[in-house]
């Protein structure tokens, strides 16, 4: 019974042993089927990053991630759109402003120049002086032609006074003449009567030729005064001359007062004052140069700027006159301006160009068109941030 025990003892424990080996080889298989599985996963997320199908379900987190910043992508635009949906803005715009330009009306050398490039200058400010004795000459001529027209004026004015008086008593002396020439003759008919009637024994033939002669004389007497009464009676026409004498001389004065007043503007066309305030730009006047009537000297850019912005057809649709606009200078960074929408131009910019669109030749190809708005800054502007034209701005309108 003891050798049973013992070698059922012994039985038993080379059993355990075996038990235990065989454990031990089916932990190693299970380690090494891990391993394969892991090798086989590794295999398979190199399968699906070469496009292989490993034939396991993929995981759904980056769907979940692309969705979530989908979301978020479209709650950011519709904030976006919200904010912006009651404005427009573009970057077609710039600053603009009156220019003048200043042109002599008058030749002659640059005797004194006043100014600089660049510089600041008052409304009525010398500016520019040109040589003024040729003009002083001419001033006086003109003076000198007024004098003389005044006094051939006066002359005249005298004139007409007198054939007032004259010609009227011309024609009276003449009426008179003619009565005492008609007087005459018919004495002289009556003697020349008595001659011839009487006996030729009673006279002599020296009294019959004179009263002969006294009859013709007084008959030559009597067409005369007749003459001189049709001269004189023509009063109204001799009076008449002398006004338009009057006249004439009037008109000499006002033509040398015309020709005066053209010799002083020529004389003040001399000094080249500012016609506004502003400042000076493109200078090509020097001291001693010789300048020509109409030629351009430089510019004087005045203080008051504004924008003009070119908005496309498709964004004016919303605006007005008045709505409020930011404004934001390229040139300054931070520097922002507020004003507000003064006019829109009637008509785009290709309409008024030097060679407008002949959209209805050839072929036809829709553009969307700019359309200028003037926009009139009220606000933020700095003297020492001076604005030049054509800086390039970004104006936003906001609608109501």
């Amino acid at each position: 019974m003891a050798s049973e025990d013992e070698g059922s003892h012994e039985r038993g424990g080379q059993d355990g042993k075996s038990q235990g080996q065989q454990s031990k080889t089916q932990g190693q298989q299970s380690k090494s089927q891990g391993q394969q599985s892991k090798t086989q996963d590794d295999k398979g997320s190199d399968g699906d990053e070469h496009g292989e199908d490993s034939g396991k379900p993929r995981s759904k987190k980056p769907l979940i991630i692309v969705a979530a910043v989908v979301v978020v992508i479209a709650i950011v635009g519709f904030f976006f759109w919200f904010a912006r949906r009651n404005q427009v803005s573009t970057d077609d715009a710039y600053t603009d402003g009156n220019v003048i330009t200043m042109v002599p009306k008058v030749s002659g050398y640059v005797v004194q120049l006043d100014i600089n490039d660049n510089v600041h200058v008052k409304k009525g400010e010398l500016l520019v002086r040109i040589d003024p004795r040729d003009y002083l000459t001419a001033q006086a001529q003109a003076e000198a032609s007024l004098a003389l027209a005044k006094a051939q004026l006066d002359s005249a004015q005298d004139a007409l006074r007198i054939a007032k008086v004259q010609y009227p008593a011309q024609l009276v002396s003449a009426v008179a003449q003619q009565q005492a020439a008609a007087a005459a003759l018919e004495q002289a008919r009556r003697q020349y009567e008595r001659q011839h009637e009487v006996d030729k024994r009673a006279t002599t033939q020296e009294n019959i030729d004179a009263s002969t002669s006294q009859q013709l004389s007084s008959a030559a007497n009597l067409n005369s005064a007749k003459a001189q009464v049709q001269v004189a009676s023509l009063v109204p026409e001799q009076i008449r001359q002398a006004a338009t004498t009057v006249a004439e001389r009037e008109a000499q004065v006002k033509q040398a007062d015309a020709q005066l007043a053209q010799a002083n503007l020529n004389l003040s066309y001399t000094e080249i004052r500012a016609p506004s305030d502003g400042f000076v730009t493109q200078r090509s006047v020097q001291l001693g140069d010789y300048l020509t009537a109409g030629a351009t000297m430089f510019l004087i850019v005045t203080p008051e700027v504004w924008v003009t912005a070119n908005f496309k057809e498709s964004q004016i649709g919303r605006m007005r006159p008045g709505d409020r606009v930011d404004i934001e200078i390229d040139a300054y960074a931070g520097y922002k301006l507020s004003g507000y929408v003064q006019s829109v131009q009637y008509g785009s910019g290709s309409r008024f160009s030097a060679f407008p669109a002949e959209n209805a030749t050839g072929n036809f190809v829709k553009i969307v068109q700019r359309i200028p708005v003037k926009i009139v800054i009220d606000h933020g502007l700095d003297p020492n941030r001076p604005l030049p034209l054509g800086l390039s701005v970004s104006p936003v309108v906001h609608f109501p």
